[in-house]
C-alpha cells in the first residue's frame, strides 16, 4: 500500500510529477495539477489505489469507481506521497512520443499534401 503523505514529504501528481506544495490540504474535488491540469481527487492518487487487488482499491467500504484518473467523491481518500512513479511516466512519454513518429505529429501536419491543405481551407 502507498504511504499516506506525512510532515516533509513532498506531494506531487500522479500524472506528471509536478509538485503539489501550493495546494492548500485536504485536496479537495476541485483541485487540479498546475503541472498538467489533471483533478487530483482521483483514484490513482490515493493511498488506497493498488493495481493489483480487486476493483484497484484496498478500502472494501468504497463505491466503485471504474475511471481510476476520474474526479469523485469517494470519502475513503488520502492522497500518497508515492503516487507518481518515475520510471512509469517515462515509459508513457516513450510510447506518446513512438506514437507521434509513426503516425506523425506537428512536424508531419506542416509537410501535409498541399491538396489535402486546400480542400481543408474550404471548409473554413
Amino acid at each position: 500500500m502507498d504511504r499516506p503523505v506525512n510532515a516533509g514529504d513532498e506531494l506531487r501528481c500522479y500524472r506528471c510529477g509536478a509538485s503539489l506544495a501550493e495546494l492548500t490540504p485536504p485536496i479537495s474535488r476541485r483541485d487540479h495539477c498546475p503541472g498538467c491540469g489533471v483533478f487530483l481527487h482521483v483514484c490513482r492518487m490515493c493511498t488506497q489505489f493498488r493495481r493489483d487487488v480487486a476493483r484497484q482499491c484496498t478500502e472494501d467500504d468504497a463505491e466503485e469507481v471504474l475511471d481510476k484518473e476520474a474526479v469523485n467523491f469517494c470519502e475513503w481518500f488520502e492522497p500518497s506521497a508515492a503516487a507518481f512513479d518515475p520510471a512509469r511516466a517515462a515509459t508513457a512519454t516513450q510510447a506518446e512520443q513512438e506514437l507521434a513518429a509513426l503516425f506523425g505529429g506537428e512536424e508531419t501536419e506542416q509537410r501535409a499534401d498541399p491538396d489535402a491543405s486546400a480542400a481543408e481551407d474550404l471548409f473554413k
